[in-house]
């Protein structure tokens, strides 16, 4: 066998065993769909890392990826570094623990991954260590509910949404939202937008039709119980029936 011969196979085996890697991991559609979004070399952090799946995921893909996974709470990190040996990548994966952005240091990450947790929470984490992000290029975000807060805190501090994705799981619907860095004054969203997803409108997936439908009866129900009380929250009710009306705008009163 000559040489480039021989180089062929060692190469074809290389690649065999890195796939056999990434299916190891058995990450769920949802975090699949964030890893896409993470560019190509990233130094990224991954906030609240879930046994370093997805770090370890992304990095097993891209040879030029670097990643810090943090956690919290100690059983979390303890897996989370047993994967990331289990992988063989701890020259490239940093596994910390601590409170949420407090594990980066300021100019350590150019993409900030935080996903699984609800919308309020992602904004408090965005906030509390805002000073550790300011050249961060890229934010990814995946409420599991409540995206309007994490839009609304990303467009008062210079991000703005350059994609969307809503995708359905086991009866769920996730929301994916990819900001990037502008400098200046970024143009805000309306309030609708805020709600609803200025690019999840635009694009209207099936995924995004059916959640809707879904909430529809659900919001009538609330606003009619709403009304039946002693003392109706007038500005609450009102603020519901105009989120009634945005949905019905985009999806049709047929539901």
């Amino acid at each position: 066998m000559n040489e480039e011969g021989f180089r062929i196979i060692i190469q074809k085996a290389f690649l065999f065993t890195w796939g056999g890697l990434v299916d190891t991991i058995h990450l769920s559609s949802r975090l699949r769909y964030v890893a896409n979004y993470i560019p190509s070399g990233a130094t990224f952090a991954d906030i609240g890392s879930d046994h370093a799946y997805l770090p370890c995921y992304v990095c097993l893909r891209d040879e030029k990826a670097k990643a810090i996974a943090g956690e919290l709470n100690e059983g979390p990190y303890q897996s989370a570094l047993q994967q990331v040996k289990k992988q063989q990548l701890t020259d490239r994966i940093d596994v910390r623990k601590g409170d949420g952005l407090s594990v980066i240091q300021p100019n350590e990450v150019d993409t900030v991954v935080i996903a699984g947790m609800g919308g309020t929470l992602i904004k408090n984490i965005l906030h509390d260590g805002r000073h550790r992000i300011h050249n961060v290029k890229r934010i990814i975000a995946q409420p599991n509910v409540d995206a309007r807060s994490v839009r609304k805190w990303l467009y008062s501090h210079h991000y703005r949404l350059v994609d969307e994705k809503i995708i359905e799981e086991d009866g769920y619907y996730y929301e994916i939202l990819v900001a990037e860095q502008q400098a200046g004054e970024s143009k805000s969203l309306t309030e609708k937008e805020y709600y609803l997803g200025p690019f999840l409108i635009e694009n209207k997936d099936p995924a995004f039709v059916a959640k809707w439908k879904e909430v529809i009866p659900k919001k009538e129900r609330v606003i009619q119980n709403m009304r039946k009380a002693k003392q109706p929250d007038t500005e609450k009710i009102q603020a519901f029936v105009q989120e009634l009306t945005w949905i019905k705008e985009e999806i049709g009163n047929d539901s």
